[in-house]
């Protein structure tokens, strides 16, 4: 078969999952000489392989890398980390990949314009982003280049830059890092890097256990005495990511023999397409996890599913799924009572106020961040004022006290079984206990598209004008109820809290013509009609 350009190729792949029309994206990603434009989302770089992301531009982002860490500018150098590129070359960067398709090739690309600089590299081959932000701080590396679109689809590949504190990098950096890149990316790259790469390899998972044994937030003895005593079973989803044999080894499977007894790891098998699912820790992919679950008689049961870079985690138990919208606020709770651990509890703003309730009970201060893990940084410094207890967001992802600046999908499988061996309830059980002492909340999120001429500025303008037209004291009709507005929250869009406790939030995309919802109802039977008034203040909105 012949294409016109890699997007017909992948059509044609996710439609017949034909593995052997891959050769056919790596001519695209080599020959493709088209410039894209580059930005930096909430976690990174991503594109389209074959269609932006090419080892053309892969290379110009490097550049741009290494232009930007070659920069004198007082506060990128603070942002970064490092007094200087002198500093660099010798700390060294660390690079890796998650194990979509080229994965290896175009780390040896990054890494072959390292070497031309002089600059050491650690390479972490096929790892996750956790481990390679536990790296980062264990070898006291500059910085690391992380190949990987973290949950996107199969067509995707991405690049992350985390600076040396080992956690996502600010705005500081990848605004610079994207205006260098999109400057050079007209004029290609002139120079080629070195033609034999030369690193030192490293053992991320080994380098990652240490640092879970040295920052003492995690007891992984007291795990592996569960394990291997008590009568539980632990069922981990990888969806055919880089998270495969992780838990392993951190789980010590092997030593103990109890995998196929009572850790079981699915979905583990070399497949760049994911089977032809979305490679995203959902609902709907958990359906291996509870069936296997259900069909337990063990006392304990766990169960998780993994994005393919590690950093996003779903769990549930044989009776419900545990979204991070409450699991969160159970890892603030049992951190706190049963570890001692004293601090602040830091949280997207879309996310449940189930964790604000627990939090007034317990005296602790809830502080609410614009979405991106990036924004948790302030509160996850050894150096912080504050300091998180946990640090989560509902999308999927958290890491908690002294531990990285990453969101960790092996944190949480950790944090999840200790949580069990500790309080001797299943997560389900420990969740109703804690909704029946601080109340119950039922999140959800949605969505609508708009017309493309709103995208942008524009339709950010006109959805918070919405706070406006509802400031505290005036009233909202949910249904057939009119609840009076007791707080409005705008660092993100518009979050409108209400008098009996609910609330729903209007957020718009920044570059596309959507606009979500997110919702935190009392009764689940509100939920239609809290998600209907968000629908209808957007329309009259942008009207």
């Amino acid at each position: 078969m012949e294409f016109e350009n890699a997007s017909e190729c992948w059509r044609v792949i996710k439609e017949t999952l034909n593995h052997d029309l891959l050769s056919e994206i790596e001519r695209f990603a080599r020959e493709n000489q088209a410039p894209a434009q580059v930005v930096f989302g909430t976690s990174g770089w991503r594109g389209e392989i074959g269609t932006d992301f090419t080892f053309r531009n892969v290379a110009i982002v490097t550049e741009a890398i290494i232009n930007i860490l070659k920069t004198g500018d007082k506060a990128i150098r603070k942002a970064l980390g490092t007094k200087d590129f002198q500093e660099v070359q010798r700390r060294g960067i660390v690079v890796g990949h998650d194990n979509r398709f080229l994965g290896p090739e175009f780390s040896m690309e990054v890494i072959s314009r390292l070497n031309r600089e002089g600059i050491k590299v650690y390479y972490a081959g096929e790892t996750t982003t956790p481990e390679i932000s536990a790296s980062i701080e264990m070898l006291d590396a500059a910085c690391s280049i992380n190949i990987t679109p973290s949950h996107n689809p199969s067509n995707y590949s991405g690049l992350k830059f985390n600076p040396s504190d080992g956690g996502p990098a600010g705005p500081e950096i990848t605004d610079a890092i994207q205006a260098e890149a999109n400057r050079l990316m007209p004029e290609g790259v002139l120079e080629k890097g070195v033609s034999e790469p030369n690193y030192e390899e490293i053992d991320t998972t080994a380098l990652y256990m240490d640092y879970i044994k040295q920052r003492g937030t995690i007891s992984l003895e007291k795990i592996w005495r569960f394990l291997e005593q008590e009568d539980c079973l632990v069922v981990v989803d990888h969806v055919h990511g880089a998270t495969r044999g992780r838990p392993q080894r951190l789980l010590r499977s092997e030593e103990s023999g109890l995998e196929g007894k009572r850790l079981f790891f699915l979905r583990t098998e070399d497949d760049y397409l994911f089977g032809g699912v979305a490679p995203e820790p959902s609902a709907k992919n958990m359906h291996e996890v509870e069936r296997l679950l259900k069909s337990s008689r063990a006392t304990y049961k766990i169960g998780v599913i993994m994005d393919p870079d590690g950093d996003r985690i779903r769990l549930a138990d044989h009776r419900m799924q545990i979204p991070m919208n409450y699991f969160g606020a159970m890892a603030l709770h049992f951190l706190y009572k049963y570890k001692g651990i004293r601090g602040v509890a830091v949280k997207s703003v879309g996310t449940s106020n189930f964790l604000n309730a627990i939090c007034n009970a317990l005296g602790v201060e809830v502080i609410e961040t614009k979405v991106g893990f990036k924004n948790f940084r302030p509160y996850m410094l050894s150096s912080s004022e504050k300091r998180a207890i946990v640090a989560f967001e509902e999308s999927d992802g958290i890491s908690a006290y002294n531990h990285t600046l990453e969101k960790d999908a092996l944190f949480g499988l950790l944090l999840a079984i200790e949580m069990v061996a500790t309080t001797g309830k299943n997560l389900s059980e420990y969740l109703e206990e804690l909704m029946n002492e601080y109340g119950h909340y039922y999140p959800d999120r949605s969505g609508i598209e708009v017309d493309r001429s709103l995208a942008g500025p524009k339709l950010k303008e006109r959805i918070m004008a919405i706070k406006d037209r509802y400031p505290v004291g005036s009233t909202v009709r949910i249904g057939t109820r009119e609840l009076k507005v007791v707080e409005l929250v705008t660092i993100d869009g518009v979050k409108v809290v209400l008098e009996d406790g609910s609330w729903f939030m209007i957020r718009p995309s920044g570059t596309e013509p959507k606009v979500r919802f997110y919702i935190d109802a009392r009764d689940p039977e509100e939920k239609k009609a809290i998600f209907e008034t968000a629908e209808r203040l957007t329309r009259e909105a942008i009207i």
